[in-house]
C-alpha cells in the first residue's frame, strides 16, 4: 500500500549534493518539500529545479526546507546543477538525492508505472514528478503527483503550505483558489458561540458555511 496523508514520512539515509543525510535529522523541527524529477539533463526538470532555487527565500520565510531526488548518480547532479544555474538563474543550495539504486524512490512510491517512455537507458523506470509536503512532526500533509510531461506549479505548492500552516494555527479551512489575505472558512467543529469569540464579525452564508477575514495573517 502506498503512502497516504497522515502517515509518518519514512526515514532514509542517502547521498546528496550536500553530503550524506539522515532525512529526519536533516529536517528536524522544520517543514519540508520533498520532490522527485524523472532525470538529470532533461528540459522540464531543469526549469523546475531552477524555480525551486529562485523560491528559496519564500520557503525560508515559512520554515520550509527543500530536497530533490532523481535516479541519477551524484556526479551527474553536480554537472547538471551548473546548467540549471546558467539557464534558469538562482543558486541551487538545496540537496538533491542521488537515488540510482531507486531505494528511496521505491520507499516513497515515486516510480512511473504508466508511461512506457519514461525509462532510462537500461529500461528501468524513472520517477514521476512526486511531491510531498511534510510537517515538523514528520507527518505527510500533502501528496501531489504530476506526469513526466507536465511541469509543476510551485506557486500552488506555496499556496498549500500557507493554507496548512494557517489552519494549524487557527481553526479554519481555506476555500477554492484561496490566497493569503482572502476570507477563510471557519471550521465546522467551531460552534457559533466559539466563533463569536474567535472570529468576531464573521459571516454566516449557510449554517455549515461561515467565512471571516483574518487580521494580521
Amino acid at each position: 500500500m502506498g503512502l497516504r496523508l497522515g502517515d509518518v514520512a519514512p526515514n532514509f539515509v542517502a547521498k546528496t549534493t550536500k553530503g550524506e543525510i539522515d532525512f529526519h535529522k536533516w529536517k528536524e523541527g522544520s517543514w519540508a518539500v520533498f520532490f522527485s524529477h524523472p532525470a538529470d539533463f532533461t528540459p522540464v526538470c531543469t526549469t523546475e529545479l531552477g524555480a525551486v532555487a529562485k523560491l528559496a527565500g519564500e520557503y525560508a520565510k515559512r520554515g520550509v526546507k527543500e530536497i530533490g531526488l532523481s535516479v541519477n548518480e551524484l556526479a551527474d547532479h553536480e554537472l547538471w546543477i551548473k546548467d540549471i544555474e546558467e539557464t534558469q538563474g538562482g543558486k541551487v543550495e538545496y540537496p538533491i538525492i542521488a537515488d540510482a539504486d531507486r531505494k528511496v524512490s521505491v520507499l516513497y512510491d515515486m516510480l512511473d508505472y504508466q508511461d512506457a517512455t519514461n525509462i532510462d537507458k537500461k529500461g528501468l523506470p524513472l520517477t514521476v514528478r512526486s511531491l510531498f509536503i511534510i510537517d515538523p512532526k514528520n507527518i505527510i500533509r500533502t501528496i501531489i503527483a504530476y506526469p513526466a510531461s507536465t511541469g509543476r506549479n510551485y506557486d500552488e505548492v506555496l499556496r498549500v503550505i500557507d493554507s496548512l500552516q494557517l489552519a494549524d494555527k487557527k481553526r479554519i479551512a481555506t476555500p477554492v483558489n484561496w490566497r493569503p489575505g482572502d476570507d477563510v472558512i471557519i471550521h465546522v467543529s467551531v460552534s457559533n458561540e466559539e466563533a463569536d469569540k474567535l472570529f468576531p464579525g464573521y459571516k454566516v452564508i449557510k449554517p455549515y458555511l461561515r467565512t471571516v477575514k483574518l487580521q494580521n495573517e
